[in-house]
């Protein structure tokens, strides 16, 4: 085997498929094997080639007050599954419970006792990290949110078809996300912004039926949490190729990797293949070195610095501050929000965002300097 990839989400199959695609023998290894994805994923349409990722999609997108001029896809996990189920990469429905490296490759090793020898193993485990390291230590800070799929028609008043309502204040700290999973199924979501710890499910429960003014009948319920300040993968780091939330791809101000993620897998592919004949070492880093540029790393850090100032700053200057940024050029915020690699674009649009708040705001962005990271 030449490739074992470490979970069966987004991230994982994604890069397992590109691998496969570019002649590398791959297998996923994941409770389950094969197993619909269950909980709502977004992505920017201009992040993804649609032919593959297809997904109810939103032209008119609703954020702080502002209409974002960018086309948002709400991910159809069936379809999406379906797709990337198609190509050469294949499944085994197990649990990895730790790796050995060597010289030669890698031995993963399974709950059930198997052990998978290869060249490279790509972990795409999410915040557990299985294989690279464990879960971060300390009190994480976390995205947190509660939400219920109901009727179209029950939902009609809150968000229209063919609309996506990114963020919509009620009692800041907390906004609601409003967008379509179906044709005729909406999902209202009460999210909480980062926080340490993240606010409890039964608290954003509360406040999404206060928000509606009744307790929806829900078809489904879904429960959000996950970490959003693990670091990106050390230079130091040997071993795996941590990929997606394993490898720190979390956008730390906003909760979003799963668009990044289905964009640089091929990438990851193509390093990880064009070095295969210089050894599986060298493979493996260059899988890293894919994920993690130099620009990158940069954009990381100064995202990192925008969470710090969102953790600074009082919920009632949260709604002015995400006016100012929504306000911003399409340009400006696309480079924010997804430009991984945009050093210039990320700084700029920080800045602006700076030089468009009042007074209050900018002391509070300029002490988050020294806001201790965590």
């Amino acid at each position: 085997m030449d490739v074992v990839v470490v979970g069966g989400g987004p991230a994982g199959w994604a890069v397992a498929d590109a691998c496969g695609r570019v002649g590398l023998r791959t297998v996923v290894v994941a409770p389950g094997g094969r197993r619909v994805w269950a909980a709502t994923f977004g992505v920017w349409a201009d992040q993804v080639p649609l032919d593959r990722y297809r997904g109810v999609s939103s032209t008119r997108v609703l954020a702080a007050g502002h209409e974002i001029a960018r086309e948002y896809l709400v991910l159809d996990n069936a379809a999406v599954c379906a797709e990337l189920w198609r190509g050469p990469a294949t499944a085994v429905d197990d649990e990895v419970v730790g790796a050995e490296f060597g010289r030669r490759g890698a031995t993963v090793v399974l709950g059930s006792g198997r052990r998978l020898a290869c060249a490279v193993v790509v972990d795409a485990s999410g915040a557990r990290r299985v294989v690279s390291g464990g879960p971060a230590a300390g009190v994480r800070v976390e995205q947190t949110a509660y939400g219920v799929v109901v009727p179209s028609a029950a939902a009609e008043e809150i968000v229209r078809s063919g609309d996506a309502v990114l963020m919509d204040w009620g009692r800041p700290p907390t906004f609601l996300y409003a967008v379509g999973v179906a044709t005729d199924r909406v999902l209202l979501e009460e999210t909480s912004l980062a926080a340490r710890p993240g606010m409890s499910w039964d608290v954003l429960r509360r406040r999404l039926s206060e928000r509606l003014g009744y307790e929806p009948e829900a078809l489904a319920v879904e429960r959000v949490r996950f970490p959003v300040d693990l670091p990106p993968t050390p230079l130091w780091y040997r071993g795996s190729v941590p990929f997606g939330a394993a490898a720190g791809m979390v956008h730390p101000a906003t909760g979003y990797s799963v668009g990044d993620a289905l964009a640089l897998a091929p990438a990851v592919a193509d390093a990880i293949t064009s070095a295969m004949t210089r050894g599986p070492a060298a493979a493996a880093a260059a899988g890293r070195a894919a994920v993690w540029s130099p620009q990158a790393r940069a954009v990381h850090a100064m995202r990192s610095h925008g969470l710090r100032a969102l953790l600074g700053l009082p919920p009632a200057l949260l709604p002015e501050f995400f006016g100012a940024f929504f306000a911003l050029s399409p340009r400006l915020q696309r480079a924010y929000l997804s430009g991984r690699e945009d050093v210039a674009g990320t700084a700029a649009a920080m800045a602006a965002v700076f030089r468009s708040t009042p007074w209050g705001i900018r002391r509070k962005l300029l002490l988050s300097r020294d806001y201790p990271p965590g």
